[in-house]
Formats: structure tokens, C-alpha cells, sequence
């Protein structure tokens, strides 16, 4: 974090303080006055924070004191959970007046969260067409592009001249989410071309739109799912991307702000899938939000499943306790060839599941991707074989066969363990289920397994004698 976000947070915290100070002696107005020197989506990180420090009420208080213009745009800023108990505490006609002046995908996000006896109020007092249409979008289902889309876009007509065209953008242009780019529909609403405001904007004004629209484009289905629209806003960098109906029919629109969230919601989710800790019921939620009963269910599944594993690993111990009995230093190097097994192939999990993820790499890979592994696990393990053989001789003071041991099994478990963290990903990708869900817990397991396998076997060839 730089200096500037530094004193940024630091002159917030003070704000703050003011405001609570300001509030305690019943100064509303200059608590206002402190809040305003900030921009709507700094006042909302505050009113937060209020909320948390002093409560719903001076929240309500410092909200309802707010200009009306701003006070929407607050709103949106606001985390979901507070923008339901925002709600609570004010009036119906209040909410009616911030739904209504919230841009249409905002409205969508903030209706889908309220209470249905509440949104049955708000469409009541809704026009007719904006009802039906809303209705519509909530009937999306969750996690699509449905879901994430609003109708206020340019749409322009191919028969229209780049005049015309600017005329129009100049009377809806400031209701729309972006005049960058326009969509042309034909008289049945299907989407048949996109053109830019830079194009229009150096071409002369009688120029007919079809002539400049370009006819090959991007498009998403209503029903495609959100990280799928992710990887195509990614993949193509664009600003905006229009969504069709089955037949065609442009419906709306999902600009990159709309999909940075998605992008965040769905990194969030792959990492608590790869440690086992996803909770699709409170996702929504902040880690602090969530009870410790909750987080504790979340947790213990994977933990259950884990620990039944090394019931394996312990079995494993035990055939060879006869063994360790004899030559005990090698009891003190497992934990450290385990959890160099384990963590390598971890990295390897890592990079191939976000290489699957991002389209790096794909299935029909696997095979140059085990063949790079192989030798990236080779240099590796010969490298911490090389470090492990002097230390075990040289500071510990065991003699060579020991060190050789422990140096030998270093390699072969560094090799096996990466070989094992690439395949796997690409084997549960390849069965239709999600990597980040399986992969890590699988390697931790069946590594750990292997490992003590492969340490012992060279304890057989190299310490026979001793055992």
C-alpha cells in the first residue's frame, strides 16, 4: 500500500472519530459536514464502520442526512448485509426513492437481497413496464448472465445515419451504463452489429450505421454461467459485452464493473474450495460474520476425510516399527520428507489448476505437462537431495548410509509428489468435477502415504544390513 492510501485511511479514521464525537453531542449537521468531504464510496466504507462502532440508528441518522443524489450512490457502494439493515431502519418511501434513482443492475443486486414482503412494496409503487421488467430479471437464475445484465444500453438502427446516431446518444446517454460502445438491432430486436463512439465520432455524419457496425462480436446467452462471462472478459478485454436471448434477441448488457465482483466472488470460492472450506449457504458473508458453530461445520468435512486417510499412512509406520527400532535417526527426517513431498506437490496443484482456469494449459496437455514436471521435480529433489546429504552427515553426524537414505528418497519424492500435483487437477477436470475442490486434500494425502513408502524402501536398500 502507498503513502497517499496510507494518510487516506489515516484522515478517514480521524473523520471518524469526529463524526462519532459529533454525534455523541448531538451535532448531526457537522457530522454531515465531516462525512461530505468524502467521496460516495469513502462515506460508505465509513457508515460501515459507524454501524459496527455506534449502531443502526446514528447509521440511519448520518444516512437520512445525507443530499438525496448522494445518498443513492452511497447506497450501491454499501456491502449487501448493510444495505439490508439500512433498509430496515428506514421508511418505505425512502426505499422506494433509492431503488428508483438506482441504475437498473444495482437495483437488481439490492431487490434480490430484500425481504419479499419489501419488494412487493417497491414494485408496487414501480410503472407498469418497469415492474414487468424487473420481474423478469429476477426470474434469472442466480450466477447468470441474466443475473448480472442491465437494459440500459444504446441501441441504435442500421438504417440510421453516424447523425442520427449521435443525436440519439446526446438525449439517452446519460441514463445508459456506457455510450462507448452501441449495439444495432434489427426491427425483430436481434443484435446484428456493435459499433464504437470512436468510430461514429471520426466518421462523417452521413454515414449510414450499417456501413461502419462491425458483424462479428461477442455475445453471452442469458443463461451462460457468470465465470464463464469472467473468462470471455478476460480473454477478449472488453468494456461491455451484450447478452442474447435464444432466439437472438439483444435483452442487456455487462460492463466490467459489473463482472470485477464475479472475478473476486469466484477467486474467493476456488481458494476456500482448495482448502476445504467453502460454505455455499453463507457465501455472501464476511468472514467475521459467520458464527464459529458455522465456520467449524464448514471446516470439518474435508478435516474428517483427511484424517481417516492417514489412518493409512499410519498403518504404513507401524509395518516398519520394527525397522525404526533398530536404526532410530530415521524417525527424525519423516516430518521433513512428508512435508516437502506435500508442499511440492501443492505448488504443482496450484499452477495447474489456475493454468486449467485461466486456459493456459488444457486437457490434451497433460502429457507435456507430466514430462515438464518430471524434470522440474528432478533438478529440484537433486538439489534438496544434495543440501539434505551434507546436512544428516556433516551437522547431524549420522553416518553415509543414513545420509544417503534420506538424500535418495528426497529425489524420488520430490519427483513422484510433482508428478502427482500436475495429473491430479487434470484427472478430476477431466471426470467433470472441480479441481480446486479435490486437488490439494488428495495430495496431501496420498503423498504423505507414498513418501514414507519410498523413504522406507530406501532404508531397505541402503541400511539392509542395519534392519
Amino acid at each position: 500500500m502507498d503513502n497517499t492510501a496510507l494518510e487516506r485511511e489515516d484522515y478517514m479514521d480521524i473523520s471518524m472519530e469526529k463524526i462519532l464525537d459529533f454525534l455523541d453531542q448531538r451535532k448531526y449537521f457537522d457530522a454531515r459536514d465531516e462525512l461530505l468531504k468524502y467521496n460516495a464510496a469513502d462515506i460508505a466504507d465509513i457508515l460501515e464502520d459507524i454501524n459496527d462502532e455506534a449502531g443502526l440508528r446514528m447509521t440511519v441518522i448520518l444516512f437520512r442526512l445525507l443530499p438525496k443524489d448522494i445518498s443513492v450512490d452511497v447506497f450501491s457502494y454499501l456491502q449487501a448485509e448493510d444495505q439490508v439493515d439500512l433498509v430496515r431502519g428506514i421508511t418505505d418511501k425512502e426505499i422506494s426513492f433509492i431503488v428508483h434513482e438506482l441504475d437498473f443492475d444495482d437495483k437488481i443486486d439490492i431487490l434480490e437481497e430484500l425481504p419479499a414482503n419489501l419488494v412487493n412494496k417497491i414494485l408496487e409503487n414501480t410503472p407498469k413496464d418497469e415492474r414487468k421488467l424487473i420481474n423478469t430479471f429476477l426470474n434469472y437464475p442466480e450466477n447468470s448472465a441474466g443475473s448480472l445484465m442491465t437494459p440500459e444500453y444504446i441501441s441504435l438502427k442500421p438504417e440510421w445515419t453516424v447523425g442520427d446516431a449521435m443525436k440519439h446518444i446526446k438525449n439517452v446517454g446519460m441514463d445508459a451504463e456506457t455510450i462507448y460502445t452501441c449495439y444495432v438491432k434489427d426491427f425483430s430486436r436481434h443484435l446484428i452489429g456493435i459499433v464504437s463512439l470512436s468510430t461514429m465520432v471520426v466518421s462523417d455524419d452521413d454515414t449510414k450505421i450499417v456501413d461502419i457496425m462491425r458483424t462479428e462480436f461477442v455475445s453471452e446467452k442469458v443463461n451462460t454461467d457468470q465465470e464463464e462471462v469472467s473468462d470471455d472478459f478476460k480473454k477478449y478485454g472488453y468494456l461491455a459485452l451484450p447478452v442474447v436471448d435464444m432466439e437472438n434477441r439483444l435483452v442487456g448488457i455487462i460492463t466490467f464493473d459489473d463482472i470485477l465482483d464475479v472475478m473476486e466472488d469466484e477467486a474467493t470460492e476456488d481458494i476456500e474450495r482448495m482448502n476445504g472450506v467453502i460454505d455455499f449457504e453463507n457465501k455472501d458473508r464476511g468472514y467475521l460474520d459467520i458464527s464459529v458453530w458455522q465456520h467449524a461445520k464448514n471446516r470439518l468435512p474435508w478435516l474428517l476425510i483427511l484424517m481417516v486417510a492417514y489412518v493409512f499412512t499410519g498403518r504404513i509406520i507401524t509395518s516398519f516399527e520394527g525397522s525404526l527400532s533398530k536404526v532410530i535417526a530415521l524417525v527424525a527426517y519423516m516430518p521433513m520428507l512428508m512435508g516437502t513431498g506435500g508442499n511440492t506437490g501443492s505448488q504443482a496443484s496450484t499452477l495447474i489448476i489456475r493454468g486449467l482456469a485461466t486456459d493456459e494449459v488444457e486437457l490434451k496437455d497433460w502429457l507435456k505437462i507430466l514430462w515438464k514436471e518430471i524434470r522440474i521435480g528432478a533438478l529440484i529433489g537433486v538439489i534438496l537431495s544434495a543440501v539434505n546429504f551434507l546436512r544428516v552427515w556433516l551437522l547431524d553426524g549420522n553416518p553415509i548410509p543414513i545420509a544417503l537414505t534420506v538424500s535418495c528418497a528426497m529425489i524420488f519424492i520430490v519427483i513422484f509428489a510433482k508428478m502427482l500435483g500436475s495429473m491430479i487437477p487434470i484427472i478430476v477436470k477431466r471426470i467433470n468435477l472441480d479441481p480446486a475442490l479435490i486437488a490439494n486434500p488428495a495430495i496431501s494425502s496420498v503423498s504423505d502415504a507414498v513418501a514414507l513408502s519410498i523413504y522406507f524402501l530406501m532404508a531397505m536398500i541402503f541400511l539392509g544390513s542395519m534392519l
